[in-house]
């Protein structure tokens, strides 16, 4: 489970990295070791999936981990990692 104020905490300290980058992967992966995190384009994520949070340089979109497969989520009550997604001309 992933509540609405860890996402947002999440998307403060990858905001102030300035990029997505490996620095801010790792600096994520320090303060939450128990998510999982990756990053991608936003373009690769799929229209019918609404964005966890929304920045005007990335999206965060929810990782589920029900029944021992990963997928994308909309259940924040599923949610074991986030989705880093970048925004293409931001």
């Amino acid at each position: 489970m992933i509540v609405h104020e860890t996402l947002e905490r999440i998307a403060t300290t990858a905001a102030s990295f300035g990029e997505l980058n490996e620095n801010a992967m790792v600096a994520l992966k320090q303060a939450w070791p128990d998510l999982r995190f990756t990053f991608c384009n936003d373009d690769d994520m799929p229209a019918r999936l609404p964005p966890a949070v929304k920045r005007e340089t990335f999206n965060l979109y929810l990782v589920g981990g029900s029944e021992h497969c990963i997928s994308l989520t909309d259940d924040p009550l599923q949610a074991i990692g986030v989705v880093l997604a970048e925004v293409d001309g931001a």
